[in-house]
């Protein structure tokens, strides 16, 4: 997996990224300081492949939301 990096939590992978997409339930994702996300990425823009945001509460954090299926 030559162009796979691999990552030791959230904000290591949320580090200078133009979108987060979550895929996962994992309670290291569902508890993100979405401040923090915010500061260290790029852009602010979450897709959320498993609605495990609160999309209000993420709009209020600052970020684009889009949860699938919503």
């Amino acid at each position: 997996l030559k162009k796979v990096v691999f990552c030791a939590n959230p904000y290591e992978v949320a580090k200078d990224a133009d979108i987060l997409i979550v895929m996962t339930e994992w309670n290291e994702f569902q508890q993100l300081d979405l401040q923090k996300v915010k500061q260290i990425m790029k852009t602010a823009i979450i897709l959320d492949g498993r609605n495990i945001y609160d999309p209000q509460k993420v709009k209020k954090a600052g970020f684009v939301y889009q949860g699938v299926g919503r």
